[in-house]
């Protein structure tokens, strides 16, 4: 248990930053799914436009030090290349 004044005010801070970062990489992977989704389906265009919505989540992620941003990249890439694959 965290007993001096600043080692309380970090575990109050640690709480709230794991509920935002929780919160950010949810709707990152909600987003991640839609593509996924629309890839499943075959619609290149749902696929391309929940692709442009994805792109800026998942670097706001990176930004934000959820995603590192090779990750972010890795993920991005392959997302594209499926999405591209359809045509």
């Amino acid at each position: 248990m965290a007993n001096s004044p600043q080692a309380r005010k970090r575990a109050r801070q640690n709480q709230n930053r794991l509920a935002i970062n929780k919160a950010r990489r949810s709707r990152i992977r909600t987003h991640i799914r839609k593509v996924e989704e629309a890839i499943k389906a075959g619609d290149k265009e749902a696929a391309m436009n929940a692709l442009r919505a994805a792109q800026p989540e998942l670097m706001r992620g990176v930004s934000k030090g959820v995603f590192h941003k090779n990750t972010a990249a890795r993920k991005m890439s392959r997302l594209a290349a499926r999405v591209k694959a359809l045509g």
